[in-house]
């Protein structure tokens, strides 16, 4: 119940988000079915966006791969994170269907509890959100030809302003958090904008921000061991 509480921020979001990947999956020419099991399958918003776009052009299997792997690299590190905040009863089974659905949002959200979540927290944090995009996404490829541009544009943003919700009220308390925060947008943006770092693709791009301010904050602020703390 707390898991699916904590979650209904992060359905709103995703169901606008995927209302976008839906009109634009049904521009491409697919039905309002298959846009839905891309969803259902996936639950990855850069990714699918990608890949919707890849498949469009009629790409070969290797570029969609090869991309896909890029742009969601991420995701190991944040399961990475993830499996070291969960409880001892999270078995194997249970952490392979978890990181099935570890997304920015659901990973900035489990992480950011005080205690270890369990694998029933992590089912009602991540069920619900399951079907919040995959509904966003059957809602939009059906009334692609009701909404006007502007509108479909301006969903486009929405999965960025939920994702600032999430991380801020956390940064507000804990000033290392607002650090980080604050060096990845910084190092994001440089990525984005600097001539020297035009060759990074953006997968990699995100990798490497990650690193270094996770790295940098590690450093200034490092968590102590709970062993040594208690000896």
């Amino acid at each position: 119940m707390e898991g699916a509480k904590d979650s209904l921020p992060i359905v709103i979001g995703y169901f606008s988000v995927s209302f976008t990947f839906g009109i634009m999956a049904a521009k491409a020419g697919f039905s309002p079915w298959i846009a839905t099991l891309i969803s259902i399958t996936n639950v990855t918003s850069a990714g699918q966006f990608a890949g919707l776009t890849l498949m469009a052009a009629q790409a070969s299997y290797f570029e969609i791969f090869l991309t896909e792997l890029i742009i969601n690299l991420r995701y190991g590190l944040m399961s990475l994170s993830l499996s070291q905040r969960l409880s001892d009863s999270a078995t194997t089974g249970k952490r392979l269907l978890i990181a099935f659905a570890n997304t920015d949002e659901i990973f900035a959200v489990s992480v950011s509890k005080p205690r270890k979540v369990t694998p029933a927290y992590m089912a009602g944090l991540e069920i619900f959100p399951i079907l919040g995009w995959s509904a966003g996404t059957l809602a939009g490829a059906i009334a692609t030809s009701l909404l006007p541009p502007f509108v479909q544009s301006a969903l486009g943003v929405a999965l960025y302003g939920m994702f600032i919700a999430i991380v801020l009220p956390v940064a507000r308390v804990r000033r290392p958090v607002a650090f980080v925060s604050l060096l990845a947008a910084a190092l994001s943006i440089a990525f984005a904008y600097l001539p020297i770092f035009h060759r990074i693709s953006a997968g990699f791009s995100i990798i490497l921000c990650t690193l270094i301010a996770a790295g940098v904050g590690a450093f200034f602020w490092p968590v102590p061991d709970t062993k040594e703390a208690d000896s």
